[in-house]
């Protein structure tokens, strides 16, 4: 330090002066303001990264490229390879011994993970007209939800494990749910077909019955997963893969916030016990995991996706809103069921809105890569607006997330608007006699419908 500053008086006029106009305050801040853009550049993008690397940015890159290669590469090959290998590495993570493994193991479980979720949504495309897939794609929810019901409760009773074969309860808790997840891999090998003519549980009447399925199906459904360039370009150039992709960012912010920090939000914010907590969580998950199937199972019925969205948003909205107010804790603990009404189904049909709306399969996997890839947004997102100091109101978090719900709402009728202005145009199209053009289909063509 300069010797004009060794002295306290001296240090003292300093600090006094420096918001003045002389030109030794205007000197220094000018140096302070490049200082503070070389730690923009060097300081702040590290701790970035690392909270990605740590969290998300595997996860995000991985989910593109699976949608485009999944199929190609086979899914009775791929699923069972890429749960394996998450099983492996969660087991791992049970025995890591320093910060430097364990950043290997959450990238490496990041990106498996990545790989997973588009794996299983595309398989379900291939096998279910698309007036038949929100019901399915509810499935992977409902697991979710499930979940969130009995996992926490699952690992606060083997956190009790702690000291057996000298290891603490944090490590059993990975070393047994990777075991798990290595077992099941290992009988997804047997029960993931190839394709429906090669189905053990199919004979042959349901096989004749597929193979007109697959007729209907294969302007969305069809291909050997050898997409082309020119696949990915229509998907991105296409503006309802954005829009959807937009407010998936929303609706996970939500579905991520609500299903990882409920046991908290319950605890800290209600003023009940971390076991009370784990119970009160069961019933909210478990009606969410409901309200999803049955509003899954209408969509379908009635082949609508817009409405069931429109419907159910506005509770979660109530939900929020009730938490942001001073109640009860018996009336903030019945505000988490309207919400849970919400965040469930409003994810999984918004993605089950875009799929079935593709073509042709190539498209379908792209535009499903982009949405799944904004999907992850939100889950950054959702970690930050959920602190620890925010106890025990939340106000950021149940706002922001008020704020998305309100945001995916408004978005939905942008969809359907977009969807509706695309029929007239088709049905116009239609009227003028104009020639389909069968070696370039695309979800564009004349005669493709819109589900709406």
């Amino acid at each position: 330090m300069d010797a004009s500053f060794t002295d306290e008086k001296a240090q003292q006029s300093f600090h006094e002066n420096i918001e003045d106009d002389s030109p030794a305050a205007i000197e220094y801040r000018k140096k302070e303001a490049k200082l503070l853009r070389k730690l923009d550049c060097f300081i702040a993008p590290v701790m970035m990264l690392l909270m990605l690397i740590m969290f998300y940015i595997f996860y995000i890159l991985a989910e593109f490229p699976s949608s485009i290669l999944v199929k190609r590469l086979q899914f009775n090959r791929v699923i069972p390879a890429i749960t394996f290998c998450w099983g492996l590495v969660c087991m791992c993570t049970g025995f890591v011994q320093g910060f430097s493994s364990l950043i290997v193991t959450r990238i490496l479980l990041g990106f498996f993970e990545g790989c997973l979720f588009p794996s299983m949504t595309l398989f379900l495309c291939n096998w279910y007209k698309r007036e038949e897939l929100a019901t399915r794609i509810a499935f992977l929810f409902i697991a979710s939800a499930l979940s969130g019901a009995f996992g926490g409760l699952l690992a606060w009773a083997i956190l009790y494990m702690d000291g057996t074969a000298g290891l603490p309860g944090w490590r059993w808790l990975y070393i047994l749910e990777g075991i798990i997840t290595i077992v099941w891999a290992g009988i997804c090998i047997f029960v993931v077909p190839k394709n429906y003519e090669t189905a053990y549980f199919l004979n042959a009447e349901d096989k004749a019955i597929m193979r007109q399925r697959a007729e209907i199906m294969e302007a969305y459904s069809g291909g050997s997963g050898h997409y082309s360039m020119k696949d990915i370009k229509e998907a991105a150039k296409d503006v309802k893969s954005w829009v959807h992709g937009v407010i998936q960012i929303a609706v996970v912010t939500i579905l991520y916030g609500f299903g990882t920090f409920l046991p908290i939000i319950i605890k800290n914010g209600f003023h009940y016990s971390t076991v009370q907590a784990q119970y009160l969580v069961i019933p909210v998950n478990l009606w969410g995991a409901i309200v999803y199937a049955v509003g899954a199972y209408l969509s379908d019925k009635y082949k609508t996706r817009f409405l069931p969205l429109i419907i159910c948003a506005p509770f979660g909205i109530a939900g929020y809103a009730i938490l942001l107010t001073k109640v009860s804790p018996g009336v903030q603990y019945f505000a988490t069921y309207l919400i849970a009404t919400a965040c469930f189904l409003c994810t999984g049909t918004n993605i089950a809105w875009l799929s079935g709306n593709c073509a042709p399969d190539g498209k379908r996997a792209a535009s499903l890569g982009i949405l799944l890839t904004l999907t992850n947004i939100g889950g950054v997102v959702s970690g930050q607006i959920y602190q620890t100091k925010a106890a025990p109101k939340y106000t950021l978090g149940h706002a922001w997330s008020l704020g998305c719900l309100a945001f995916a709402w408004c978005g939905w009728w942008i969809v359907r608007a977009i969807y509706t202005r695309r029929e007239k145009a088709k049905d116009k199209a239609l009227a003028e006699g104009v020639v389909i053009d069968h070696e370039n289909y695309t979800d564009r063509a004349p005669d493709f419908r819109y589900q709406f």
